[in-house]
């Protein structure tokens, strides 16, 4: 059910800094006017899960091209990134969903990404302003046992604001 997409050419990062820097990479100097909070991580038995919501509104043309995304009002990305003594991994599975207050319940189609050893999935998402989202991830990582990530985050069209609550 994932799309694989490979990057270019690039000089190569650790897994675990380009994990933390992929979120910077898809938004670029945008993604600085973020709150501290905008990327948050998740440890359990040894591994690492960043995750972030991103408006897409905060991708340049070429970074939504690149990862065939569309950009827009009312658009946003999930991006994840699992991590095992800082080596990128596969999970075994991944699937997720949605939900605003009115209890509308969107799936998350992940891509899975691949750029030298760092891997990330990423799933588009549309929302209203001033909409609260409840995310659901069900993830399972190689050899470990499925773990479940809830958060509910703010999103507002224009992209001027992100409130963000962990799991």
């Amino acid at each position: 059910r994932h799309r694989v997409l490979r990057g270019g050419p690039r000089a190569p990062l650790t897994a675990r800094r380009h994990a933390r820097a992929a979120t910077l990479l898809l938004a670029l100097s945008l993604l600085a006017a973020l709150p501290a909070r905008a990327e948050q991580m998740l440890a359990f038995d040894g591994f690492e899960l960043h995750y972030a919501v991103i408006p897409t509104n905060f991708l340049t043309a070429d970074v939504a091209r690149r990862y065939g995304l569309v950009r827009g009002e009312g658009r946003a990305i999930v991006s994840l990134s699992l991590l095992r003594d800082g080596q990128g991994l596969l999970a075994d599975t991944l699937t997720g969903e949605v939900k605003n207050l009115l209890s509308q319940v969107q799936p998350l189609d992940f891509q899975t990404v691949t750029e030298g050893d760092a891997v990330y999935y990423l799933a588009p998402l549309r929302h209203s302003d001033r909409d609260t989202l409840r995310f659901t991830v069900q993830l399972a990582p190689p050899g470990g046992e499925p773990r479940t990530l809830r958060f509910q985050q703010k999103l507002y069209t224009d992209g001027t604001e992100l409130k963000q609550a962990g799991p």
